[in-house]
């Protein structure tokens, strides 16, 4: 329970954007297409909120004396923006950006997974082949 307005309108206001904003906002619910890739939405998400107010007149001495005046308001904001999707296929992981303008760090980054899993094949084809030359 709320100890003064102040406190009861910052509540009301947090509840809202509780009610707004959740963890699926940020990490979208996964969508399964017909080809059977995964597709994962993620999102950037920010919120703010404020609350103010002020008694009026003056304050009372004693329960039996009328209480002060209160006015105050509370507001509150939030934005998503859409990053990137996460789309996974088979054994392969790949992260999409939403927007074109990709920095070389950020490409790099993208491009570990395939590289790991192309890596990793190779090894494999290689190991195989060792064996097949040692059992003939």
């Amino acid at each position: 329970m709320a100890t003064n307005p102040i406190e009861g309108l910052m509540g009301e206001a947090m509840g809202k954007l509780k009610h707004m904003i959740d963890a699926n906002t940020v990490i979208g619910e996964p969508i399964t297409t017909a080809d059977g890739a995964t597709i994962i939405p993620v999102s950037k998400v920010a919120f703010g909120f404020g609350a103010g107010g002020s008694e009026f007149g003056a304050k009372p001495v004693n329960e039996k004396e009328e209480k002060a005046m209160f006015g105050g308001a509370s507001f509150g904001g939030a934005s998503v923006k859409p990053l990137s999707f996460l789309v996974i296929k088979d054994d392969c992981i790949r992260l999409i950006p939403v927007t074109e303008s990709m920095s070389a760090t950020e490409k790099i980054v993208d491009m570990i997974p395939e590289l790991l899993n192309k890596f990793n094949k190779f090894l494999s084809e290689r190991k195989a082949r060792k064996s097949e030359i040692s059992i003939d």
